[in-house]
């Protein structure tokens, strides 16, 4: 058996078992569990900011399962009937958990339902409060407390009775002589028509759904769509011009992943002919330059295969920032096929070892500083540091056995030298011009600016935007209005905090609408327990006063029997479960106004033109819109990508001056590091604002041209020109980031723009400079 062929049985063998190892894992991975498009996914499930955890909590719960619909008919608001045929066919679909017409008389008459039969633990209290307080501007002694309060409330009776609300209150008002209910339907009169905007013959046809699963996983999205079409084709049987339009989270993050995923497909397949379109410009023989195939096909399979071992779920991101592995993986088989043989009849793996301390300096020293990248808080950063850093390994070892299965294991290349065709002056006044044009550059560095923006990781969608603030408009919500959110560990910490933010929102003059007056805190359903505790003759002085006022005592027997069995069995324990109970029998936009769960609670607040955006600290509340909390733990990550990246660069640094010494390794390093520095301050001084992918891009920037400066100083060493291969690294490791720039995604262009830039800098730099004043190589 001859020597090729024995290398072609192991090497083309080893290659074989692990394409189809990997190959098998993929295949049998479940992608839509372990590829997201979620944004929340790139933040840490641990993240010790506690408005992170609220934000990660609410993309799995109601207000993220949301979706808001409007039915017409002929241009004009749908029907009654029409909508009521199409609730009806929605509600049999089992991708929705709730659907209800904004019209439909439960989203009030349920809460009234509900509170009144909770009134003793929810509204008591609160109504008891209200009622010390009025006391103490009295200065009676506390000990008549019970009888000024007894003859308060029926004095308060007589003068309801003469309002004209009164008449919509008749019902109720045998069993609350206390007007528990009508203060409540009085105070928060208006308020409701927030979450539930009342409707008339010329008011939009609305429907409100939320969603039975998250509306970041496929079951809350095809699945829903599909029951949405069905649902209008069965309605449009009898009422044959209905339309609708609809938005929700699952619409932006179908809309959103679809155009991701055909965005991989174009820039992979973009990125590959544009590599391979450069390789074949340079090479004499083109059909031999399909040999690189090989290399990048198996650099890409070995990354997606680690990456989705190493990790549960990956961020489709990751996979379109990392199809620029195609212009990185193919530089170790460039100078690998490129290298001619010192020889005639230089064994293969001689020359594999005379190439290998370059070989490993570039990639040991890049994969170290993309393995700092696994230090980072930030998954998004630490799978960019796997995919890149196993794509590089990968890379290395396919084209050493690729090539070792090859006949001809030299590649010719047509010969492109730039430095003859300038003269000694002409070259002597670019590298001047060159040094001209970084030194105008670096003040720029003091205009940088930075831009920390959880948009621009997603692709714009105006169209969808229009429509969702046209459809929230008509549900009431208006553009000077702000959600809040007050959290707590427990119901009633979360309480407490909604009294807080009712604190700071007085000062603003606006209106506010939240469950603070259908909810105690825990200090006055305490303060409630005890007085009906202390003051058991409260019931009768209370018929006694309302007899004075000229009522039948006996008219009220409904509440003073249901009173005596709340006062004889009233413990603590009742208010989390009147609140539960309140909670489970919400419906509707309603249904959002309150949350308990096991770990975390919290209150909704609606308010209009309230103070400010960012709600004091103490008052433990967030604005609901994810994008403020987001964006500021970007901003503190990409301060923190900052020590990564300088961490890293020290790094390769060091790994430079230690393999080629002080004197030539500082010339060497010089390069990547002088051209990072320029094209920042042109940034600069181009007012682009930068973000964390920017300082992304320049770290993959100067780990790659450092490989450029590491090959070229071996060839400097022997006096030579940079090689070709540096040249063809160079311009296709280009043309893969430029490539990104044209995505849509602002930043897969930011990483894009930056890296191409650095790149096509260092190679005109290393084309003029030759580094030809290196001396010999250090041991």
């Amino acid at each position: 058996m001859t020597t090729l062929r024995r290398r072609q049985l192991f090497g083309g063998g080893l290659l074989v078992l692990a394409a189809l190892l990997c190959g098998a894992w993929l295949l049998r991975m479940d992608r839509a569990a372990k590829i997201s498009t979620d944004v929340l996914d790139l933040i840490p499930a641990g993240e010790r900011s506690p408005e992170l955890t609220l934000v990660r909590q609410l993309a799995s719960h109601a207000e993220a399962r949301t979706m808001l619909l409007e039915l017409t008919d002929g241009g004009k608001p749908a029907s009654p009937a029409a909508v009521a045929r199409f609730v009806a066919t929605l509600q049999r679909e089992p991708s929705l958990a709730s659907v209800v017409a904004m019209d439909d008389p439960r989203l009030r008459d349920g809460v009234a339902r509900i509170v009144h039969a909770e009134r003793f633990s929810l509204l008591f209290p609160a109504w008891l409060e209200q009622q010390q307080k009025n006391f103490s501007t009295t200065g009676r002694p506390p000990a008549e407390f019970v009888s000024w309060l007894a003859e308060e409330a029926a004095q308060a009776l007589t003068r309801f009775l003469g309002q004209a609300e009164a008449l919509a209150f008749q019902d109720v008002l045998p069993s609350d002589p206390l007007l528990l209910l009508p203060s409540l339907a009085m105070e928060m009169k208006g308020g409701l028509d927030v979450v539930a905007p009342p409707t008339d013959s010329a008011a939009p046809a609305l429907v409100w759904a939320q969603l039975a699963a998250s509306p970041l996983s496929e079951e809350g999205q095809g699945p829903v769509f599909a029951a949405l079409d069905r649902a209008l084709a069965e309605s449009r049987r009898e009422f044959p011009r209905l339309q609708l339009a609809y938005t929700g989270i699952n619409r932006f993050a179908a809309a959103s992943r679809a155009r991701i995923e055909r965005e991989v497909k174009l820039l992979n397949a973009l990125s590959l002919v544009a590599v391979l379109g450069i390789a074949l410009v340079f090479l004499r023989s083109a059909w031999r330059g399909l040999h690189l195939v090989p290399a990048i096909a198996l650099s890409m399979l070995g990354a997606w295969t680690c990456t989705t071992l190493m990790f549960d779920r990956v961020h489709v991101l990751v996979f379109v920032v990392g199809s620029l592995l195609t212009g990185v993986a193919i530089d170790y088989g460039f100078y690998l096929f490129m290298q001619p043989p010192q020889h005639a009849g230089e064994d293969y793996w001689a020359k594999v070892r005379r190439l290998l301390k370059p070989l490993l300096a570039s990639c040991a020293t890049t994969v170290a500083g993309f393995a700092l990248l696994l230090f980072s808080e930030l998954p998004l950063i630490r799978q960019l540091g796997v995919f890149v850093g196993s794509g590089l390994v990968s890379a290395l070892l396919a084209a050493i056995l690729y090539f070792s299965t090859v006949r001809n294991d030299f590649l010719e290349t047509r010969t492109f030298r730039a430095g003859g065709l300038l003269s000694a002056g002409a070259r002597r006044w670019a590298r001047r011009g060159l040094v001209a044009l970084w030194l105008t550059g670096l003040p720029g560095l003091a205009w940088l600016t930075w831009r920390d923006d959880i948009r621009e990781l997603e692709i714009p969608s105006p169209e969808l935007h229009r429509e969702d603030a046209r459809l929230r408009a008509l549900f009431g919500e208006r553009g000077d209005g702000v959600a809040y959110l007050s959290y707590g560990a427990t119901l009633g910490e979360a309480r407490e905090a909604l009294r807080r933010l009712e604190a700071w929102l007085v000062s603003s003059g606006g209106n506010a609408v939240n469950l603070a007056r259908v909810v105690p805190t825990d200090d006055a359903h305490r303060a409630a327990l005890a007085f009906l505790r202390d003051a058991p003759d409260f019931v009768m002085k209370l018929r006694g006063a309302l007899e004075r006022q000229g009522f039948d005592a006996a008219e009220f027997e409904l509440f003073f029997t249901a009173f005596a069995e709340h006062a004889r069995d009233a413990r603590a324990a009742d208010l989390p479960a009147a609140v539960e109970r309140l909670q489970a029998g919400l419906v509707g936009p309603l249904s959002l106004l309150v949350h308990r769960g096991e770990t975390l609670s919290w209150f909704v607040t609606l308010a209009s033109r309230p103070p400010g955006v960012t709600p004091p600290v103490e008052a433990s509340s967030v604005a609901a819109s994810q994008l403020q909390s987001l964006n500021h733990v970007f901003a503190r990550y990409r301060r923190a990508a900052v020590w990564f990246s300088l961490a890293g660069l020290g790094l390769v640094g060091g790994g430079v001056l230690l393999t080629y010494g002080w004197r030539d390794g500082w010339r060497i390093f010089a390069i990547p590091c002088g051209t990072c520095l320029g094209v920042f301050g042109w940034f600069g001084w181009a007012g682009v604002p930068l973000n964390l992918f920017h300082l992304l891009g320049a770290f993959l920037g100067l780990c790659l041209m450092h490989n450029y400066s590491i090959f070229s100083a071996t060839s400097a060493f022997r006096g030579e020109a940079p090689p070709a291969s540096v040249r063809l690294s160079a311009l296709t490791t280009a043309a893969s980031f430029g490539v990104l720039a044209l995505s849509s995604i602002p930043v897969v262009q930011a990483l894009g723009s930056t890296v191409a830039l650095m790149i096509v800098g260092a190679l005109v730099i290393i084309e003029l400079e030759h580094l030809s004043a290196l001396g010999a190589p250090h041991a």
